[in-house]
């Protein structure tokens, strides 16, 4: 619950910083006025971190430029057509953006870029109340035109303007929404919810990158599953990830008291909390997250309904992956992106055969050349994968994969399994067989290739003495 008084001293504080009490000083000798807007207000009422200090004035960028060279490092005009001069000051990275007043004509979500007078007029024109509060410096004055103060104490998102006009104007603002409710732990206002729903459609005007942005956002905050169901529920994942809602229609076989939509948010829950345990100081893995998030999405399109109630999903790994990597190739994700997030769809249910049956070292050597460089992603992926109930069945697998994880540790100590090729090269292959560069060199690397993966080391003379043989069988 937000405790206003230590909120103002938090507040206080900020505008005591070195960086924030410097650029008051100047703006304000230069006859202008500066206040901190948007994000650092809101964090800092709430106690958490401030990050990256954005400010606001009435000074044009011509002006900003000129006040802030003198006590900056360095400064950077790009944003200069929407009023914005970056600068670097006592080492932080600051925004300042004249007031604006733009407007917008409802086809694309690109505004008019029109300058403004007030401050006032400044903060209502923003996605959220609780991210339309400023606090003028160096006076320390709070400007709430909205009531964000009182949205923070109710733990509420809701639109400055009637929530129609304001995401008719930018419906990126709705993806914005599921974002902050996450990051807040907010609920939305219902008015506000209500016009995400209707106007969901108009998210077709908004670039797939833009989405992908804020899609990734969510997916890096602590608990992305309030976002993505205000998403499922407003009719917005459909729009751009349709293949999450269809999960609600089908049962898991393998989760009787679950679909396999709640599953497969339960999955990214478990997830997430392996990741944190696992690499407590690491950036949050979106990657990971969202092959979690995916990782059935092949079930709908593979439901079979079999004699006597069953339902079976054959090859949902698949087609799962297939479907990821059109989807996030859709929404402009970057290519190792793609190849890891459909890689571990792909194999996520390789480790269930593990647990009805001890495999062979090869098995487990096979196990790891196929995972390749995402083979802690798919341990993680796979421990979340378990969501049963039934305490018996949980124990068990966890067992079998804390033994193959062992396995796995005690054939990479012996013969560096991450490194693994055969002992013959490409270039002795040719050599050795007297063949140049060609399908056949391919074929034979792989021969020996499944040599070391099924035995191990056999030294380079037993190899060349198995290619020779593997050869002559194959002439």
């Amino acid at each position: 619950m937000l405790n206003m008084a230590e909120g103002i001293a938090r507040l206080g504080a900020l505008a005591e910083s070195p960086v924030v009490a410097a650029l008051a000083r100047a703006f304000a000798d230069a006859g202008f006025d500066l206040a901190i807007v948007g994000g650092p207000v809101r964090d800092a009422l709430l106690g958490r971190p401030t990050n990256d200090l954005d400010f606001t004035t009435n000074a044009r960028p011509d002006d900003i430029l000129k006040i802030v060279k003198p006590i900056s490092t360095a400064q950077w005009d790009i944003g200069r057509a929407f009023g914005t001069i970056g600068a670097r000051v006592h080492g932080e990275q600051v925004e300042i953006t004249t007031y604006r007043a733009d407007s917008y004509d409802g086809v694309t979500r690109k505004p008019t870029v029109e300058f403004g007078d007030t401050i006032e007029g400044d903060l209502v024109r923003r996605d959220f109340t609780v991210n339309a509060m400023a606090l003028r410096v160096p006076g320390q004055t709070l400007v709430d035109p909205t009531g964000g103060v009182e949205d923070l104490v109710r733990a509420v998102l809701r639109t400055p303007t009637d929530p129609a006009v304001s995401f008719g104007d930018d419906p990126l603002r709705m993806l914005r929404a599921a974002r902050f409710a996450s990051q807040l732990g907010f609920a939305v206002d219902p008015a506000t919810e209500a016009a995400m729903e209707e106007l969901r459609a108009t998210l077709e005007i908004v670039s797939p990158e833009r989405i992908q942005g804020e899609l990734v956002k969510l997916l890096a905050t602590d608990d992305p599953v309030r976002g993505i169901r205000l998403l499922v529920e407003t009719g917005l994942m459909a729009e751009f990830l349709p293949e999450i809602p269809a999960l609600q229609l089908e049962v898991d076989e393998h989760h009787h008291h679950k679909d396999v939509y709640e599953h497969s948010l339960t999955v990214l829950r478990q997830a997430i909390q392996l990741e944190k345990s696992r690499n407590p100081d690491a950036a949050p893995d979106v990657a990971l997250r969202l092959a979690s998030l995916l990782h059935d999405i092949g079930k709908p399109a593979t439901r079979r309904l079999e004699p006597g109630g069953g339902v079976t999903f054959y090859h949902h790994d698949l087609k799962g992956a297939r479907l990821a990597r059109r989807r996030l190739q859709e929404l402009r994700f970057d290519s190792a992106t793609i190849a890891t997030v459909s890689r571990l769809i792909e194999l996520h249910l390789r480790f269930f055969g593990y647990s009805e049956g001890a495999w062979t070292d090869s098995a487990v050597r096979r196990y790891v050349r196929d995972a390749d460089t995402e083979l802690d992603r798919l341990h993680i992926l796979t421990r979340a994968d378990v969501t049963t109930r039934n305490v018996k069945k949980a124990t068990r697998l966890a067992r079998a994969y804390d033994d193959i994880e062992r396995r796995i540790a005690e054939l990479a100590a012996q013969e560096q399994l991450d490194a693994m090729r055969p002992e013959l090269d490409g270039n002795r292959i040719q050599e050795v067989l007297g063949l140049k560069p060609g399908r056949e060199v391919g074929e034979a690397y792989r021969f020996l290739l499944d040599v070391r993966l099924d035995e191990g080391v056999v030294g380079e003379q037993e190899a060349e003495r198995r290619l020779r043989e593997w050869w002559a069988a194959r002439a």
